[in-house]
């Protein structure tokens, strides 16, 4: 079975739901919920999963918080256990999320396949390997690496082309925006099953970026 015949929308509701009361268990409490004996009997395969937590009705610079694991080390349900909270209070770029934004904030989980490394000759020969709005990106060299998911060059209509994706994805690894261009720059590509809430609270969606 693949992984996009592996979740349904109803497993994403399921997940989108279980982020959404571990953040708001946290903010009351100051800890994560109890994890439901379904949801770890579900979803106890490892993943590499993101939540993404964005201020609805806003088009542009509408992030929130984004955190997560690129590589499948822990089951799902954990990992969205553990970066949920993260998303919502530890992501340095932000203040922690009150309470009262969750009525403000959509919720977008990334299931993703593990990252493989693409070998090229010549960097030239990235532009026909990578496909915009299948693959997400890792760039890599020494201690830096940076990530940006598959949606990120589709998203708000920025309509980023391959060699954009790549410039953004070094920049993220705090390297060069023309590091791509070096064979010592590790690239690897990785894909996402990705949901989102429609509104907050609202209908989740599936979508499989290929």
């Amino acid at each position: 079975m693949s992984d996009e015949e592996r979740f349904t929308l109803e497993d994403g509701e399921m997940l989108i739901k279980f982020a959404r009361d571990n953040i708001e268990y946290f903010i009351k409490n100051n800890r994560k919920i109890p994890v439901a004996e379904e949801i770890k009997e579900k979803f106890k395969d490892k993943y590499g999963a993101f939540v993404t937590l964005n201020r609805y009705g806003v088009s542009d610079n509408s992030l929130r918080g984004c955190i997560g694991y690129i590589e499948p080390i822990y089951s799902l349900y954990e990992a969205i256990h553990r970066v949920s909270i993260s998303s919502a209070i530890e992501d340095p770029r932000f203040s922690s999320v009150a309470l009262e934004e969750m009525e403000n904030i959509v919720i977008e989980l990334s299931i993703l396949t593990p990252p493989k490394l693409i070998e090229v000759n010549d960097p030239k020969e990235y532009i026909e390997k990578i496909v915009i709005g299948r693959d997400g990106l890792i760039a890599e060299r020494g201690m830096r690496r940076g990530l940006l998911l598959p949606q990120v060059p589709v998203d708000h209509e920025r309509n980023w082309d391959v060699k954009t994706f790549l410039s953004h994805t070094c920049s993220k690894a705090w390297l060069d925006p023309d590091a791509w261009k070096e064979l010592e720059t590790k690239i690897y590509s990785f894909q996402a099953i990705l949901f989102e809430e429609e509104t907050p609270r609202g209908e989740v969606t599936r979508k499989y970026l290929k």
